[in-house]
């Protein structure tokens, strides 16, 4: 028996006029995913615990099963995972985007963030001018106080790290203001990381405040919030003409002429998957979120060239890897971003395509490869959240699954739209997908 985990990022919507009121999922053509709902499991699932932020990071950790409210410290570490960066105690990472902020000769608090990804920039172009800006003196000199050091990401996605926490002059206590991680008084092992009642710095994600003043969204709530806005100021000052990004502007794209902290944590330990669920596997997708949550809860990071994390990504190399993979293992995550990104930028009609895409260029080549096969198997399908086309934003409501058996037919009828998956069953907490899919668990909760 072979499983399979297939996210759609921010597949999940609400209706949209533009659409004769309905979800990009219920317009799209999705005759697979329809067909898995007909046969399989179909239901709607919480994957963002109460109180806490929607997004990428608590979702997915809360679908592989482990408890956000216990084991999560921010989403910057989870990513630094992802490329061998080493945090240790009293570290603190942030995610640090290139961003398009609007132009003009109004103060920097009125500019409006246009993109959080800066047009969608690609990886050399962002990683020219990141070394760049921490290489210019002035710059280099903010930073060095700070105590920060820069890792290349992927694409507009930087990593940020201040070594012991440390941010400028006073401010050494950084890492004991964010998040305290403290001993269990019975065991050597650290208890889950827990905010304290020190205040910390306000930092948003980006992408949930497109076309939004940058005034009203700086960092704020505490002394190390004003050596991060310093540092954001100085990265306009010295991107905003930069040849890089005078040559996109007249290429017609945006350009990245601003940084943007966001996402702070420090280190993170997560128990082991294949201990606590008995299966081996892997994780396949562009984006280092879910490649870090990966690499933490030991499962394989496959990445496949031309996996961009944007509409136009190598679908077709992820199958075959999936593929691959499941030779030698038990189980394995194919994660698609475009549907969330296409979201953020705004772009609707990319959104529906993107979904399209999930549907004949992953979902269906997989089935049928495995079909070909012979090989049993079960496959769960799933929005991580949802992302609003109306906000350009996440959302913490209700996402559908469909959990989908090869040696079973459930004959239900019904198609993978929300609407739909509330005729479904109603899994609750997200922590229980993974017991269902190995049929460690059983939809009635029983083990």
């Amino acid at each position: 028996m072979k499983f399979m985990l297939i996210i759609g990022d921010g597949m999940a919507d609400d209706p949209i006029p533009e659409l004769d009121g309905k979800t990009p999922l219920e317009y799209a053509k999705t005759p697979t995913f329809d067909m898995l709902a007909s046969a399989g499991v179909l239901g709607t699932v919480m994957t963002i615990p109460e109180g806490m932020q929607a997004g990428s990071d608590t979702a997915i950790l809360s679908i592989f099963g482990y408890d956000p409210r216990e084991c999560y410290t921010g989403r910057a570490p989870l990513e630094a995972a992802a490329t061998g960066i080493k945090l240790s105690a009293g570290d603190v990472a942030y995610r640090c985007n290139m961003l398009s902020i609007e132009d003009g000769s109004m103060p920097f608090e009125e500019k409006k963030i246009l993109s959080h990804s800066a047009g969608a920039i690609e990886g050399d172009e962002s990683n020219a001018l990141i070394i760049d800006l921490f290489n210019t003196p002035v710059f280099q000199k903010a930073a060095d106080k700070a105590g920060m050091s820069i890792y290349l990401g992927s694409s507009f996605r930087h990593i940020a790290v201040c070594r012991g926490g440390g941010l400028g002059d006073g401010s050494q206590e950084m890492g004991t203001v964010l998040l305290s991680c403290r001993q269990n008084d019975k065991t050597d092992e650290p208890s889950p990381c827990l905010v304290t009642d020190e205040p910390s710095p306000c930092l948003v994600p980006p992408h949930d405040h497109l076309n939004e003043t940058l005034g009203q969204h700086l960092p704020h709530g505490n002394a190390n919030a004003a050596t991060l806005e310093e540092l954001i100021r100085l990265s306009h000052n010295i991107l905003d003409k930069h040849p890089i990004n005078i040559k996109r502007r007249l290429e017609g794209k945006l350009p990245a002429n601003c940084i943007w902290f966001w996402a702070e944590g420090t280190a993170v330990e997560l128990p082991n998957f294949t201990k606590m669920c008995g299966k081996t596997g892997s994780v396949i997708s562009a984006v280092p979120l879910c490649q870090g949550i990966g690499v933490l809860i030991g499962l394989e990071k496959i990445i496949v060239e031309g996996a961009t994390g944007e509409l136009h990504t190598n679908y077709e190399g992820k199958v075959a890897a999936a593929i691959e993979s499941l030779k030698t293992r038990d189980f394995t995550t194919v994660h698609i971003e475009a549907p969330d990104e296409c979201t953020h930028n705004g772009d609707l009609k990319g959104k529906l395509q993107a979904i399209e895409w999930v549907d004949s260029r992953v979902v269906a080549p997989l089935l049928e490869k495995l079909k070909e096969s012979g090989t049993n198997f079960r496959m769960l399908l799933m929005s991580d959240h949802r992302t609003l086309t109306a906000t350009r934003g996440h959302d913490s409501g209700l996402v559908p699954y469909v959990l989908y058996d090869s040696r079973v037919d459930e004959k239900t009828g019904l198609k993978f739209t929300e609407k739909e998956a509330e005729k479904g069953v109603a899994v609750g907490d997200a922590k229980k997908l993974m017991g269902l899919l190995f049929e460690i668990q059983n939809l009635d909760g029983e083990d």
